[in-house]
């Protein structure tokens, strides 16, 4: 028998062998009598992959979901055996407005919650210290331990997964925390994310989030991780964010490529202060944008999941497969959407969260089609929520894992975008690392100048955006959703109800417990995040424990790049 012949029955060995262990892992996770048809009655395989010998690049570039580069996605059952989390951003007015609209929106579908703040907590400010105007427009007044357990009255805080849009120091999670300790549920039973815990993301593209120096946002951030890790366990305490990168100019492989960057840098920090890359990669999430761009997201994905698991094992040494997992929420682009004949975001949002299931992503939010004028209102909010319930149940998006897996432009387009996201990571590397970068303003300028060159094009006509610079209405104007804004009288309430929290407290442990945090900031040996949280238990507000941080750790300026 000739070479040849004995290198396909090889192949075919290997590939037999493949295929029963991902068969065996996918028989963990679905019931072995779930049949899937669809409506002509033609029963639906979980997964498709090439005869042995037929495609010699199957093994090395995509291989089977769960296992390998986990191009084809990090389960073996992938969206067939437990579909992406549903979870809906909302932030709005007082804690008690929050807590009625999730209650809504948990019945219409969602099956995780995200709780967005006020800009004001984003800026590491009080109720007390801003313009009564500003507050609540955006997202929800969370000051304190209190106001935190109202957003979630009588919501099972220990059964559900809790994603917390805040930047660091954490002062929210620290909220949620007291919380489930008041409600006598162990914090090993608090699962969820820290969504907007990234802090290179923010300086890069969120410039009026400078709750901290650079340089004291990454010790408050490793202090948080290496805390978490023991305290709260089940929690995620770092999401790498490629959303604010992409949806502030950059492309969709620029974005991946200083998404991964960033997550070396937070890798190579935990390292250095002694943690197991095997232990707490586990815990790495990410957290990306869906342009329009339909093809090039599914790709985008495809690409960032296979370079991420080769580049752990390749720079980290990680052999834990967990550890290679590249986990990652992802939202619709706002971007993309329009002001001008807002209906026609609801066939956008579609698009983009079409691309972000197939492309296999493990939880999803869907914007609201008036997202362009307000924090989206109850109604749009609900158009969003029943999107993913069709993509779901009607569209049979869930029937296969990775179902344009072999096709010739997907494949060609994933192996490109491989490519660029391969030499935007280089790049930032000739910098000497992320953090280098961003310090230089290095990463600001590369995503000014994608951002330009987008805009260009639209300005020109050679990028196409229906009702903007083509198939316009001249009717348009008349039919904007109607915006929401929070009553005065209740955000003076709001307010008013700050001042009697401070004023009833216990004044002198407040101020013992913030001095603890001060001390603790100025050693170069203590964990800060410890004594975070007992300032919160006294009932410390976030804007009192951000200012003890900035006093010792420095205030975040924003960059100018010439």
């Amino acid at each position: 028998m000739n070479k040849i012949d004995t290198k396909v029955l090889d192949d075919r060995a290997d590939r037999d062998a493949m295929a029963e262990e991902w068969r065996r892992g996918y028989e963990e996770q679905v019931s072995s009598d779930k049949v899937v048809k669809n409506r002509s009655g033609l029963e639906i395989q979980p997964l498709y992959w090439p005869e042995a010998g037929t495609d010699p690049e199957f093994d090395r570039k995509l291989g089977f979901p769960g296992a390998g580069l986990m191009t084809r996605g990090i389960y073996p059952s992938m969206h067939r055996g437990r579909t992406w989390t549903q979870r809906q951003l909302i932030g709005l007015g007082r804690p008690e407005d929050f807590n009625g609209r999730i209650k809504k929106i948990l019945k219409s579908g969602a099956s995780a919650l995200s709780i967005i703040p006020c800009n004001s907590v984003y800026r590491g400010i009080d109720a007390d210290e801003v313009e009564p105007e500003l507050l609540g427009t955006c997202g929800t007044i969370i000051n304190t331990e209190k106001d935190m357990d109202i957003c979630l009255a009588d919501i099972p805080i220990g059964e559900i997964s809790i994603g917390l849009n805040e930047p660091n120091p954490f002062t929210m999670l620290a909220q949620l925390l007291v919380v489930a300790e008041a409600r006598d549920i162990s914090w090993d039973r608090i699962t969820g994310t820290s969504n907007q815990s990234d802090y290179i993301s923010h300086f890069v593209a969120n410039h009026m989030f400078y709750r901290l120096s650079l340089t004291g946002a990454r010790r408050v951030q490793l202090d948080a991780i290496e805390w978490l890790a023991e305290n709260v366990p089940n929690w995620n305490p770092l999401s790498v964010v490629g959303q604010h990168m992409q949806q502030a100019g950059a492309t969709p492989a620029q974005a991946m490529g200083l998404t991964l960057a960033s997550a070396v840098q937070y890798a190579e920090d935990c390292k250095a202060c002694g943690l197991d890359p095997n232990k707490f990669l586990e815990r790495f999430t990410f957290f990306f944008d869906i342009s329009i761009s339909f093809f090039e997201e599914v790709a985008k994905f495809r690409a960032g999941r296979r370079i991420w698991a080769r580049l752990v094992e390749e720079r980290f040494g990680v052999t834990n497969p967990r550890a290679k997992r590249f986990k990652f929420h992802a939202q619709t682009s706002g971007v993309d959407l329009t002001r001008q004949q807002p209906l026609n975001n609801i066939a956008r949002v579609a698009v983009q969260a079409m691309a972000g299931i197939l492309g296999g992503l493990q939880s999803l939010h869907t914007d609201g089609y008036d997202e362009v004028f307000t924090t989206p209102t109850e109604g749009p909010a609900k158009v969003a929520i029943a999107t993913q319930n069709i993509l779901k149940y009607e569209a049979g998006l869930c029937d296969v894992i990775d179902p344009l897996a072999g096709s010739y432009y997907v494949e060609t387009l994933t192996d490109q975008m491989e490519t660029e996201i391969l030499r935007v990571i280089q790049e930032i590397d000739d910098q000497g690392g992320m953090f280098k970068a961003v310090e230089s303003g290095f990463v600001q300028k590369a995503i000014g100048e994608s951002a330009a060159h987008f805009q260009d094009a639209v300005d020109t006509g050679e990028q196409i955006i229906v009702g903007v610079n083509a198939y316009e209405d001249e009717a348009d104007g008349t039919s904007h959703p109607a915006i929401d804004r929070p009553d005065p009288a209740w955000i003076q309430k709001q307010i008013d109800s700050l001042a009697v929290y401070k004023k009833t407290r216990d004044q002198a442990r407040v101020d013992t417990a913030l001095e603890a945090l001060r001390a603790a900031a100025r050693s170069e040996s203590q964990n800060t995040y410890g004594p975070l949280v007992d300032a919160t238990r006294t009932g410390a507000t976030q804007g009192e424990i951000i200012a003890v941080l900035r006093d010792e750790l420095g205030f975040g300026r924003p960059l100018v790049v010439a």
